[in-house]
Order: C-alpha cells, then sequence, then structure tokens
C-alpha cells in the first residue's frame, strides 16, 4: 500500500471501514479482542494495522491524524504509563504523550480534533494475552494543554457518517447528545464487562453457570453511589437470574463471600428454580473468584452492600 499522502476522503474511508469490521467481529462492542486478532483488519486488499504495538498512540504514516489511541490494562492499584481520568462534564480526559504539546503523537491527535476525524480507542481489558476493548468511534473535542491532555467524547456513526455539518456544530452536538443520555452511554460499561467477565473466566460466582450470554458484570454497589467505582474489585460475574436477585436484595454476599437467600424466601415452596437456582445456594461459598488476588472483590464494598442486602424490606 503506498506510503504517499492519503486524501481526506481515503482517510475517511479507512476509518468508516475500520470502526464498522470492529463493530462486527466484537457484536457491536460486546467482545474484546487480543492483539493478534486486531491484525486482521484489512482495507483495499491488504493487511492495515489499527493498533499502536510500542506507544498509545497510532498514527498510520499515509495520514495526517491519528488513527486510534489505547490504554494499556493494569490490575488494581498497579499505575498506568498514563493515567486516564474523568471531568467534571463527565467526559474522559486522554493524556498527551510526554510533555511536549509538539511530539508528532500529539500533533496527530491534534489533527484528528482539528479534522473531525473519529478514533477508535482500544482500552486494555485483561493480559496473558493482552485483550482490548475496542471503544468506537469517539472523538476528540477540545485539548486542555494547561493540563496536557485531550477531551473524548463518545460519538454514534450515524451522527458521524449522514449529518455532515460544520465542526462546531458537530462538537456541540456531540457534547449535548453525550451529556444528556449519560446514563445510557458510558465508556466504561463495555470495558468494566470485559475485564470482570475476563477475571471470572466468563462464569457466573454464584452457581459456575458459563455461558456468556447469560452473563452480566454487576456492580457490588452501584456505580450511581460515590462508592460505586468502575473497577474489576466492585464487580461480580452474575447469571442475569443472581443479578437480578442480587440487585433486588433477594440474594446478598457475606464479606466472607458466602451467599445469603432473604429469609422469608427460604420458608417460601416454589418451582426449580427458587428451589435450586436461590435456595440451594444459600450458606454456600462462592463458587467463582478471580485468581488474581488483586481482581477479587474489595471487603469494604461487600460490606456496604451486605448491609443493604440485611436492612432491605421484602417488596
Amino acid at each position: 500500500m503506498s506510503d504517499l499522502q492519503w486524501p481526506i476522503e481515503r482517510d475517511r474511508r479507512l476509518r468508516s471501514e475500520a470502526i464498522a469490521w470492529l463493530k462486527f467481529r466484537t457484536n457491536d462492542g460486546t467482545v474484546p479482542l487480543t492483539r493478534e486478532e486486531i491484525k486482521d483488519f484489512v482495507f483495499d486488499g491488504e493487511s492495515f494495522a489499527l493498533q499502536a504495538t510500542q506507544q498509545g498512540i497510532r498514527k498510520p504514516r499515509q495520514l495526517d491524524a491519528a488513527l486510534s489511541i489505547q490504554t494499556v490494562y493494569r490490575t488494581p492499584g498497579q499505575p498506568r504509563p498514563y493515567e486516564d481520568t474523568m471531568g467534571s462534564d463527565g467526559l474522559i480526559r486522554y493524556m498527551w504523550r510526554g510533555e511536549d504539546p509538539d511530539l508528532p503523537e500529539n500533533r496527530a491527535l491534534r489533527n484528528a480534533m482539528e479534522n473531525s476525524l473519529p478514533l477508535i480507542w482500544f482500552i486494555g481489558v485483561g493480559m496473558g494475552p493482552a485483550i482490548f476493548q475496542a471503544i468506537c468511534p469517539v472523538f476528540l473535542i477540545g485539548e486542555e494543554p494547561e493540563l496536557r491532555r485531550f477531551i473524548i467524547a463518545p460519538y454514534d456513526e450515524e451522527a458521524f457518517f449522514t449529518r455532515p455539518t460544520g465542526r462546531d456544530s458537530v462538537i456541540q452536538d456531540t457534547v449535548k447528545r453525550y451529556l444528556s443520555r449519560e446514563t445510557k452511554i458510558r465508556l466504561h460499561q463495555p470495558v468494566f464487562r470485559s475485564t470482570v467477565l475476563r477475571a471470572y473466566e466468563e462464569r457466573c460466582a454464584v452457581c459456575n453457570l458459563g455461558h456468556r450470554v447469560l452473563l452480566d458484570a454487576a456492580h457490588i454497589v452501584p456505580d450511581s453511589h460515590e462508592l460505586g467505582i468502575a473497577s474489576v474489585v466492585n464487580g461480580l460475574a452474575l447469571c442475569k437470574i443472581h443479578h437480578a436477585a442480587f440487585d433486588s436484595s433477594i440474594l446478598g454476599i457475606t464479606p466472607d463471600l458466602v451467599v445469603q437467600i432473604r429469609p422469608d424466601l427460604l420458608e417460601e415452596i416454589d418451582g426449580p428454580m427458587l428451589e435450586y437456582g436461590l435456595k440451594e445456594r444459600h450458606g454456600k461459598k462462592l463458587m467463582m473468584l478471580p485468581t488474581r488476588k488483586a481482581e477479587q472483590p474489595r471487603k469494604d464494598l461487600l460490606e456496604f452492600a451486605y448491609d443493604r442486602f440485611l436492612n432491605a424490606k421484602p417488596a
């Protein structure tokens, strides 16, 4: 494939096809990919690398702007090389590379921002092998030079590819739509799900069910609460029945990882789901936990959730 600078139309077509391919390969962003799987992308008949291998920012030599960014996975408590943060507006900040605004990678991000080009964000959700959640498209909507970082917002494909408008109106519309749908569109949700399911080897912590489509990543403490961090230590892989039971305080988990069922349910006579799916798990240890101790549920979060379970009133 030619190394000459591509016209902007070809650049946009590359991004559109790459995003469509990733959405297909990841079942619309729900399934993570390994580095090797990400390498399978083909554009105009030739392999084309979507992800950087050594650095966080991928800027192909044929393009004037960055194509993708990545955030590596670290187990809880381990710092990342560049720590992305969330601003008070609910939007994620992505750090410059280094401190020089004119480093080629930082200029490449700025070019993507100034030309309203969508990016792919690969977020690490596990190691051995390294696996990544592909979040795309995302859009750089601003820069905070004094803090050496860019502002990221999720951006839906329909808005970008079917409603061409001026850059300013695109940015305003993106921010408005993101903030108004904050509870529905969160960058951390698919990452949280994949991180938790990977840590629990895609099995329900309560019953050991191993079918991914029947599993959820449950928050121990709701993410709406100040303690409800978007981290694997605040997560449990639960089948849909046990997730619903946990969220409705039918099922509780002690800080020592023992399943408890609400007392009135233990007295109730019903079908096999209640008998074997819930009552039989009462007083039993969780059947699945992350192998890495650093990824196991944090005791203070379990204590908070168990106290909520003990104080819940039957509906």
